[in-house]
């Protein structure tokens, strides 16, 4: 492993994907023991993307009371039917939510049919259970969750909001494997805020593959601003930032 600091983020570079989730599961784990030494019950958030397969796979094998622990989810497409695999939160129920004993799961409603009206609902579940620890990942055009360059706003006054998804993100999704073709992939989803995302104490950060490698050279090495909203990771007090040696290899 080799270790880096850029601005207040720690960076832990890994050479194989394996390594990488294995490392960020056990800091993950170790995190959810000490805060739930000091209180009775913690809130997560989770990404819900392929890259966050590894370290998932890890934290279910690890020894966690996830009965005092309360799951959310960062982001959601809007208008896909309940049942689809593509629905961010039909992925973590099949990779985490739906594994492991939660004290309780809460999902963005992929099908609501108002969707400002599903942000406020899921904002206020949020803003009256403050979250302990964001599991996150970067996205090829450097969003956190669905904030995407475009949408993407570092003093966002809302909680969550719904947005139109840009052509590099879209296209991500077929990349992932998740739809065939771009046309099958939603134009707007729900998606938790910049500020949202960045409020919580303690973010871990999951980034691995050739793909992304564009995105983290940019997180590290370009100027903090929504050109590319990953570097608003560089501000947080307590990120870490997990690369395995084909997202590392631009650094």
């Amino acid at each position: 492993m080799k270790t880096m600091k850029v601005d207040n983020l720690d960076v832990k570079i890994f050479p194989t994907r394996d390594e990488m989730g294995a490392c960020a599961a056990k800091d993950i784990h170790d995190k959810i023991v000490e805060l739930l030494s000091e209180k009775d019950e913690i809130n997560m958030i989770f990404a819900a993307a392929p890259s966050q397969n590894d370290v998932l796979a890890s934290l279910i094998a690890s020894d966690i009371e996830w009965n005092r622990i309360n799951a959310y989810h960062m982001d959601e497409y809007i208008g896909l039917s309940k049942d689809a695999p593509q629905g961010f939160g039909n992925f973590l129920v099949d990779h985490i939510f739906g594994k492991v004993p939660f004290k309780s799961v809460n999902l963005i409603d992929c099908t609501a049919t108002d969707p400002e009206a599903e942000c406020e609902r899921y904002g206020k579940l949020l803003a009256e259970n403050p979250t302990d620890i964001v599991v996150m990942g970067i996205g090829e055009n450097g969003h956190i969750a669905f904030n995407d360059p475009p949408v993407a706003d570092f003093n966002d006054p809302k909680i969550a909001k719904p947005v139109k998804l840009d052509e590099v993100c879209r296209n991500q999704q077929v990349n992932d494997g998740c739809f065939a073709s771009i046309d099958l992939v939603p134009t707007h989803a729900i998606t938790l805020t910049c500020p949202t995302l960045m409020k919580a104490p303690f973010a871990f950060c999951i980034v691995p593959a050739p793909t992304k490698a564009n995105a983290v050279k940019r997180t590290l090495d370009g100027e903090i601003s929504t050109e590319c909203p990953a570097t608003a990771l560089r501000n947080h007090p307590n990120a870490i930032l997990y690369l395995d040696g084909d997202s590392s290899a631009l650094l």
